[in-house]
């Protein structure tokens, strides 16, 4: 399996906070967000990992370098500034293992799933899964439509309801044949310009925590409490 961490984003939710480093290198409890989740990916036994860098990508190398935690680290340093869909496809084109599934993951997202059980659960006969994460309040969030046997019907825009729901976790595994969802163009959104095309992608419900700390305060919630 590969395994692509997107990491080139400009992060301005985080303002000054990321104005000198990216927001994959910022410190929880005692850990960079990047050295959690490779954590989490070398529970799979991967052994390298494609960082989808851009936006401080020279800082990201410097301060990493070419391995981390013992997972070799290959750098897809973008050309222009490709879109979340477009990074993922630039990225997975210097994926080691041409052919076989990919687990993809924003940058800024911490939780607790077990990988190995998401991985468990994808079909080769599904274009792949998305992590379905719990929310108490998902409100500032999309939210995702899915019938009772886990198939994606589609993502809701942002209600601003505050209740409890499902929202798109930030975390995805693709099977190989899903590449072909993907636009012939360079720069484009994975969530507007590839979702909406694919037709048997799967929910990977759970409620394990979750973080997204793409935000001042959420950031600040992780930093006080998170546990991994």
């Amino acid at each position: 399996m590969n395994a692509i961490i997107l990491c080139g984003g400009l992060s301005t939710r985080l303002g000054e906070i990321t104005k000198s480093i990216p927001k994959v290198l910022l410190n929880i409890k005692g850990k960079t967000v990047l050295e959690w989740q490779i954590k989490k990916l070398k529970s799979l036994g991967i052994a390298e990992v494609v960082l989808a860098a851009g936006h401080l990508n020279e800082v990201l190398r410097e301060m990493v370098g070419e391995s981390l935690d013992g997972v070799k680290l290959i750098y897809a340093i973008e050309p222009e500034k490709l879109g979340t869909g477009g990074a993922i496809k630039y990225a997975w084109g210097h994926a080691p293992k041409q052919g076989e599934p990919v687990i993809v993951l924003n940058g800024d997202i911490l939780t607790t799933v077990d990988f190995q059980d998401m991985v468990s659960r994808l079909r080769a006969d599904s274009d792949g899964l998305i992590l379905g994460s719990k929310v108490s309040d998902a409100a500032t969030y999309g939210t995702l439509e899915y019938d009772e046997n886990f198939h994606l019907k589609k993502f809701k825009e942002k209600e601003g309801l505050h209740q409890p729901g499902f929202i798109n976790g930030g975390i995805y595994i693709f099977n190989h044949h899903a590449q072909k969802y993907f636009p012939s163009h360079n720069v484009f959104s994975i969530e507007y310009d590839v979702f909406p095309n694919v037709t048997n992608l799967r929910v990977y419900e759970s409620e394990h925590p979750w973080i997204d700390i793409g935000l001042p305060e959420r950031l600040q919630w992780a930093r006080d409490n998170w546990e991994g």
